[in-house]
């Protein structure tokens, strides 16, 4: 079955998290071998930052528990971005954790900000570090605590470029995480935006709607 598997051609036009669903269902039905599997998985994983991850296969795939220098040096280096990125959005993520202090929050996204900035000292450079720590998050693969992140981004959010990148992460986070019933919403969002929104050109709203068929595809398997 093997020589009818596009997997290849599809997956370098596809985002890294979004390819593994497709490897795991390959080595599930045994179409290549475990080896093959693994050594694509690696490859996949050189990009992002899963770097346990990536150790973890490398040990199982050599048999060994030794890893390369350069992915301690990669993991050291993710380690240290994640601590800048939790410090720049403590403030916010804090007061978010707080449900007494979201129950001040209203539907008037001025209104939040101006409140945010004026009780609690948190201005757009923090809402700005939320979106960075949330895609961290994603490419660190905790897409639970991506999805938390980038919802509640959205809802102070108001540069509709950002709140539609974050809504395209929210919809990847939740397939990644089987949420079926959540991605489904999160797709029927991104068809309406996408057919609503005057964009640029026609090429971009094409761009915009051949992602959008990956990430359907994915939610079919």
């Amino acid at each position: 079955m093997a020589q009818y598997d596009l997997t290849a051609l599809m997956a370098p036009q596809m985002e890294c998290h979004l390819v593994f669903p497709m490897l795991e269902f390959l080595q599930e039905r045994q179409f290549y071998a475990d080896e093959e599997i693994l050594q694509g998985k690696i490859c996949l994983l050189s990009g992002i930052n899963m770097v346990d991850y990536a150790m973890d296969i490398h040990k199982s795939l050599h048999g060994t528990d030794d890893v390369p220098a350069d992915m301690v040096a990669r993991r050291s280096e993710v380690i240290a971005r994640l601590r800048t990125l939790d410090e720049a959005a403590a403030p916010i993520v804090a007061f978010l954790s707080n449900q007494q202090l979201v129950q001040e929050l209203r539907p008037d996204k001025q209104y939040n900000i101006h409140m945010l900035q004026e009780r609690y000292q948190i201005g757009p450079d923090q809402i700005e570090a939320l979106y960075q720590y949330a895609k961290f998050q994603f490419e660190c693969g905790n897409y639970s605590g991506a999805a938390d992140f980038l919802y509640q981004y959205r809802a102070l959010c108001t540069n509709s470029e950002r709140s539609l990148s974050a809504l395209w992460g929210k919809l990847a986070a939740e397939i990644l995480m089987q949420n079926w019933d959540v991605a489904q919403e999160e797709l029927n969002r991104l068809k309406e935006i996408i057919d609503s929104k005057n964009f640029s050109s026609p090429i971009n709203q094409l761009h915009s709607r051949i992602w959008l068929m990956h990430l359907e595809s994915l939610y079919l398997l």
